[in-house]
């Protein structure tokens, strides 16, 4: 198997040369399932468990692992290597070493600018794409796409219906590349994957007249290969968003944080200060929305630095009580 076309690099094989042992192998987590992975190792596709440290930093999709065959014909994964390009939602990484990020809306309802700047600060960590679904069925596709282009991110107009804009989705793929696929139940990303990997692989579904909402098709998350390299990876439908830590805000927004360089003073909260370049720039939906998301992450971070806490809390209390019975058993 050829992990380069998964994304392997030099990078990686530094990270697991340092681990010294010569037996470990790495691997690319290609679909979790509760307590099941399964992993890409250089012999293929291969059932993996966890052992060691990696019981305590459990893998997810898209991680690279170190590790071994096992006696039983499966693989025992012994530590995750380095993240990047992570894609995170309430404090929980559910994705990682993503390259691109397809940001899907769908057309046939109004566009949601406020859902997209939540997808789009998900993927800070990530080239993010706005990716207009079913371009067939919108009312203005034009004016949707402008919408699209003024949050900052690149975007563009699909119909895997009519065969409109999949050349340009298709160009954001690559050998090596990783392409994660986000958006909420509807927004027609089975059918934009499906139109990536050349064939109907993936399960599509109706919407509901009634609100739009549509049948969750995919539930789980997994990594596909694709045709000209590179992999996919295919996410259940995201309603709603919630972030990981304020990181993201500011590469969403980063039409806010370039303005706020020429705002009179530097700690200016853009609401009723004079001289605000910001608010003399921006719609204030725009810096409604960014001031929401901010308090949201900060909450978000705050939340995880407490869960750390205790956690290194109820570690020290472990390693305090065995080194109180090792004292006793001298």
């Amino acid at each position: 198997m050829n992990l380069e076309s998964y994304g392997w690099n030099a990078s990686l094989q530094q990270a697991l040369d340092e681990f010294e042992d010569p037996t470990l192998a790495p691997a690319r987590v290609a679909r979790q399932e509760r307590t099941e992975w399964r992993v890409i190792s250089g012999a293929g596709p291969v059932s993996a468990r966890l052992a060691g440290r990696a019981r305590h930093e459990p893998p997810v999709v898209g991680d690279w692992v170190a590790g071994r065959p096992d006696a039983l014909g499966g693989w025992t994964i012994h530590a995750r290597l380095p993240r990047r390009g992570t894609l995170a939602r309430e404090g929980q990484v559910v994705a990682a070493h993503v390259d691109v990020t397809l940001a899907c809306a769908a057309l046939d309802r109004p566009f949601n600018a406020r859902r997209v700047e939540r997808f789009l600060a998900v993927a800070h960590e990530t080239r993010a794409v706005v990716v207009l679904t079913k371009a067939d069925l919108a009312q203005d596709a034009a004016a949707a796409l402008a919408q699209a282009r003024a949050l900052g991110a690149p975007a563009i107009l699909t119909s895997a219906a009519r065969g409109i804009g999949l050349d340009e989705a298709r160009a954001l793929v690559a050998p090596g590349v990783t392409v994660a696929i986000l958006g909420p139940s509807g927004a027609g990303k089975s059918s934009l994957a499906n139109a990536l990997l050349g064939e109907d692989r993936l399960a599509t579904g109706d919407v509901r007249a009634s609100d739009r909402k549509g049948r969750h098709t995919t539930t789980w998350r997994e990594l596909v290969p694709l045709r000209g390299g590179g992999v996919l990876l295919d996410t259940p439908g995201l309603r709603e968003v919630g972030l990981a830590d304020a990181e993201g805000v500011a590469g969403a927004f980063a039409d806010v944080e370039t303005l706020a360089a020429a705002c009179r003073f530097r700690d200016c909260a853009h609401d009723s200060e004079p001289g605000c370049a910001v608010r003399d720039a921006l719609p204030a939906a725009r810096i409604e929305a960014w001031r929401k998301l901010q308090r949201e992450g900060l909450r978000a971070a705050a939340r995880r630095d407490a869960a750390l806490g205790a956690r290194l809390r109820k570690e020290e209390r472990r390693v305090h009580r065995e080194r109180t019975r090792e004292m006793r058993d001298q």
